[in-house]
């Protein structure tokens, strides 16, 4: 089994923590606690890069290994990285296990197309999961800023 943890600390107060979990070939389990968001809906995505070096920015795109347009976990057509949105409720928490399981098969810890050094990023809006007709939509969700991204997002590998 290979383990993996992101540890988020960002704007506003935003902090938690991401396990991930992969046995040999099979899918990656994903577990999110997240403290300090404002209540509702934000965008939860593994970016590119784990350079955290300018902040946020430095994160580069959301990882897209195969080249598509920006979608919703169950679509066909996505980024690697898109896992939707997380909810946060009127206390600003938000916990979950297992994202969608077709989606865990394109977030490996191990092989070529690993996530392991790469970012998770938690956005301030609502990804619209490339249905929102706006500009940003198939490439970003238009999710808006970045807002748990500091120095402590990378996903490294946990014993």
């Amino acid at each position: 089994m290979v383990k993996a943890v992101a540890v988020l600390s960002g704007k506003e107060g935003v902090s938690g923590h991401i396990f991930f979990t992969q046995e040999g070939d099979g899918p990656t389990h994903v577990t999110a606690n997240l403290f300090g968001l404002r209540p509702g809906l934000h965008g939860f995505h593994i970016h590119a890069l784990g350079d955290t070096t300018n902040g946020c920015m430095s994160t580069g795109p959301h990882f897209n290994p195969a080249g598509k347009e920006h979608g919703a976990p169950a679509d066909e057509i996505r980024h690697a990285g898109d896992l939707g949105n997380v909810t946060a409720g009127e206390d600003g928490k938000h916990h979950v296990s297992s994202l969608f399981q077709m989606l865990l098969f394109q977030i490996p810890l191990t092989g070529p197309h690993s996530i392991v050094g790469r970012a998770v990023v938690v956005h301030a809006d609502p990804d619209d999961l490339g249905k929102g007709g706006h500009e940003l939509s198939k490439s970003t969700g238009n999710a808006g800023g970045r807002l748990a991204c500091g120095e402590l997002c990378v996903i490294g590998l946990q014993a």
